[in-house]
């Protein structure tokens, strides 16, 4: 039996994340991206079929020297934050799409979540197990 890449696991647990996590126009969805070279960050209205916002690294504004770093993935998460609650939302449901939470991918949305998006996460969280 052949062994699967690390592309094509990371393709079948997005697939497997995807099922659970959905957007909505309340509480839309952050999905990420990255590439070896670049981070891409979207926040998307899954209801609709909209994407309210975008941010990455292959626009000039965010790329610096490079853009597969951790210090570009946090001006992206920055950017996203400012981007999408200048759009009215506040609130959204994370999709790592499928890669580890760690390094780039963390950098990200804790820039994301210190910018303003899904502040009450936890709160929410929390009264919804009460």
């Amino acid at each position: 039996m052949a062994q699967k890449s690390r592309a094509d696991i990371r393709r079948g647990v997005h697939s497997r994340i995807r099922k659970k996590v959905r957007g909505s126009a309340e509480r839309p969805r952050l999905a990420v991206y990255r590439s070896l070279n670049h981070i891409y960050a979207q926040v998307i209205d899954d209801d609709n079929g909209r994407t309210l916002a975008t941010a990455s690294t292959t626009e000039k504004a965010l790329a610096g020297n490079t853009g597969g770093n951790v210090e570009a993935a946090q001006r992206v998460g920055k950017a996203i934050a400012e981007r999408a609650t200048a759009a009215g939302v506040s609130n959204v449901v994370f999709d790592r799409g499928g890669y580890v939470y760690h390094g780039r991918v963390k950098a990200l949305i804790d820039a994301a979540r210190e910018g303003g998006l899904g502040r009450n996460e936890r709160a929410e969280a929390a009264a919804e197990a009460e």
